[in-house]
């Protein structure tokens, strides 16, 4: 896809990234340069026809911000139907982990302790690991 910019190397996915990838999906197969660059160029392409449908979707559906849900809907729109069950599941797995994320930071809150005094009971430790 030509860029009218002309900056499409600022649009691609990192190489090393696809890389990795290829090599974890297939670990005993040698991929020619021009071959990895095929599918980074693919892989590129694909997230901007992905990312343009969706848009399109999230405008008609008069919102600002694209959501999983017009992802999912533009994955269908553009014959993509295939996708739409492991995408779900892959959604699943990052709420699941962001959620977690976010019970680990509120601990600290959840601790009834105010910061100024977390922070004294710390500099207590440090003075006496130094003593």
């Amino acid at each position: 896809m030509a860029s009218s910019s002309g900056n499409d190397d600022d649009l691609t996915i990192p190489r090393a990234a696809i890389n990795k990838m290829i090599k974890e999906t297939l670990p005993n197969v040698r991929v020619a340069n021009d071959a990895r660059e095929l599918v980074v160029n693919c892989c590129t392409e694909f997230i901007h026809l992905i990312s343009s449908e969706a848009n399109e979707i999230c405008n008609k559906s008069e919102k600002k911000t694209i959501s999983p849900e017009h992802v999912i809907q533009a994955l269908e729109s553009l014959g993509f139907g295939s996708y739409i069950s492991e995408v779900k599941e892959v959604l699943q797995e990052c709420k699941t982990v962001a959620l977690k994320r976010r019970k680990a930071s509120s601990r600290l809150e959840n601790l009834g302790i105010p910061e100024e005094e977390l922070l004294r009971q710390q500099q207590e430790l440090f003075a006496q690991v130094s003593e």
